[in-house]
C-alpha cells in the first residue's frame, strides 16, 4: 500500500502557514476558493505568465525563422525558357531545414523551461497555499515559493524539456527519412515510442513538481515517493491531468477554440492548471500522509523570538486555566440544593385515572417552588457566596488580562483555586 511507503514525507512539509481544516467535500471547497478568490487567481496567473513568455518567444521566433527560410529557398521547380528546370532537387530540403530549426530553437527552449519553472514553483507553491488556508495568498509569498521550490521544479522541468527535444527530433526525422524516399516503419515506430515516452516522462515530472513543492526531501526520497504515489493514483492522475490541462487541449485544438485558449490561458489558465493538480495532490497527500503534528509545533516554536515563546506560554496557561474553570465550577456546589427528606410527587401505580395524573402535576409543581424558596432563602450563606465569588474573580482576571490599565495577573494551572 502507498500509505505504508511513504512515511518519510511526515514531519517534513514546506509551509509559512497553517493549514485549515477543509469544512467540506475537497472539490467543493476548490470552486468555493477558485470563486471567492478569482481575482487572486488572475494576479498568480499574470506573474506566471511572465515568467513562460521567453518560452513563447522561443516558439514564436522558430515559426517566424521557418517561414522566412520558405521564402528564400527554391522549394518549386520553376521551368526556364528552354522547358528545363533551373534548381537542382531539393527533395528532403524543407524537412531538413525544419530539423536544423528545431534543433536550434528547441535547445533555446529548455532554457526556456527553466526560466518558466520559477513560474510554476511559485504558482505550484501559492495554488496549494490557496487551498490550504481558504484564500491567503500575497506576491511575497509567491516568491517566497519560489526561493523554496524552484530546485524541486527546475529539474522535473529539465528533464522533460530534454525529452520533448528529442520526440520533436525523431519525429523532424521520420519526415526527413519519408521525404527522401526511405523506409517509413522505423521511423513512425520511434516517433511514436518517443510520443508515449514525452507523455509518460510529463505525468512523472508532474508528480516530481508536486512533492518537490510539498515536501523538504532528499533526491533519492522524492523521486521513490513520486513513483509511490503516481502508482498508487494512476487512474485518478491520468483523469486528473487530463481536466487540468483543459487550456493546452484547446489550443491544440486550433482555429477559433485557439483564441479562446489564448485567452484563457492570459487570464486564468496556468493558475487554473495548477489549482487543479495542487488541490488533487494535496487530497493524495491527506489520503496516504499523516502530518506530523508535534513535529510541526516543535518546528514553529524553534523559529519563534523569545517575545513569541513568552506570549505563546501565557496563552497555553489561560487556555489550561479556562479549561479547569470550566471543569471545576458546578452548579450543585454553586447554588443551594435542598437536602432530598421525602417524596412530594406521588408515583403512578399500574392504573392511573386523570385525577391521578392532576396530583403529579401539583406535586411536580410544589417540589419546584419548595426548591426555588429554599435557594432563595439560603443564596446569601456564606460558602454559596464564597465560592461563587472565588470563580467571578477567576472568569474576571482571564477576560481582563492583557487590557490597557489593568494589573496583569499570572493566571495557571497552579494558581487557579488559591
Amino acid at each position: 500500500m502507498a500509505d505504508s511507503r511513504v512515511k518519510a514525507l511526515e514531519g517534513h512539509e514546506i509551509s509559512d502557514y497553517s493549514r485549515k481544516e477543509v469544512p467540506q467535500g475537497r472539490w467543493g471547497y476548490t470552486w468555493d476558493v477558485f470563486k471567492s478568490n478569482f481575482g487572486k487567481i488572475v494576479l498568480n496567473n499574470l506573474l506566471t505568465l511572465v515568467f513562460f513568455l521567453p518560452l513563447a518567444i522561443i516558439v514564436y521566433m522558430r515559426d517566424l525563422y521557418v517561414a522566412s527560410l520558405s521564402t528564400t529557398y527554391p522549394f518549386s521547380s520553376n521551368l526556364g525558357p528552354a522547358g528545363l528546370p533551373s534548381t537542382p532537387n531539393v527533395t528532403g530540403l524543407a524537412e531538413g531545414l525544419n530539423m536544423s530549426a528545431d534543433i536550434m530553437f528547441y535547445s533555446l527552449a529548455i532554457v526556456g523551461g527553466l526560466i518558466a519553472a520559477v513560474g510554476v514553483a511559485g504558482a505550484c507553491y501559492s495554488m496549494k497555499k490557496l487551498v490550504n488556508t481558504n484564500g491567503e495568498f500575497t506576491v511575497k509569498g509567491y516568491f517566497r515559493g519560489v526561493k523554496k521550490c524552484y530546485l524541486n521544479v527546475a529539474l522535473p522541468t529539465a528533464l522533460f524539456m530534454i525529452v520533448f527535444f528529442c520526440t520533436v527530433l525523431v519525429s523532424d526525422w521520420r519526415h526527413l527519412v519519408i521525404a527522401q524516399g526511405g523506409s517509413s516503419a522505423w521511423p513512425i515506430a520511434a516517433t511514436v515510442l518517443m510520443i508515449i515516452l514525452c507523455v509518460v516522462v510529463g505525468i512523472i515530472c508532474m508528480w516530481f513538481i508536486a512533492v518537490g513543492v510539498s515536501y523538504k526531501v532528499g533526491p533519492w526520497q522524492l523521486v521513490k515517493n513520486s513513483f509511490v504515489l503516481l502508482i498508487g493514483t494512476i487512474i485518478q492522475t491520468i483523469l486528473m491531468l487530463g481536466i487540468a490541462f483543459t487550456p493546452v487541449w484547446l489550443l491544440l485544438i486550433g482555429g477559433f477554440m485557439q483564441v479562446i485558449a489564448l485567452l484563457l490561458l492570459i487570464v486564468f489558465g496556468f493558475s487554473y492548471v495548477f489549482l487543479c493538480w495542487m488541490s488533487f495532490t494535496q487530497w493524495v497527500f491527506d489520503m496516504f500522509i499523516t502530518p506530523n503534528i508535534e513535529a510541526k509545533k516543535a518546528e514553529e516554536r524553534s523559529k519563534m523570538t523569545k517575545e513569541q515563546l513568552a506570549a505563546l506560554k501565557e496563552e497555553e496557561e489561560k487556555d489550561a486555566a479556562r479549561a479547569m474553570l470550566a471543569a471545576g465550577r458546578s452548579e450543585l456546589i454553586g447554588r443551594p440544593v435542598p437536602p432530598i427528606t421525602g417524596n412530594p410527587v406521588p408515583a403512578l401505580g399500574a392504573a392511573f385515572g386523570r385525577s391521578s395524573l392532576a396530583a403529579v402535576a401539583d406535586g411536580r409543581a410544589e417540589l419546584e417552588k419548595s426548591i426555588a424558596d429554599y435557594e432563595n432563602e439560603h443564596k446569601n450563606d456564606k460558602r454559596y457566596v464564597e465560592y461563587n465569588k472565588m470563580f467571578a474573580e477567576r472568569e474576571k482576571a482571564l477576560q481582563d488580562e492583557g487590557k490597557k490599565g489593568k494589573k496583569k495577573k499570572k493566571i495557571s494551572a497552579d494558581n487557579l483555586l488559591r
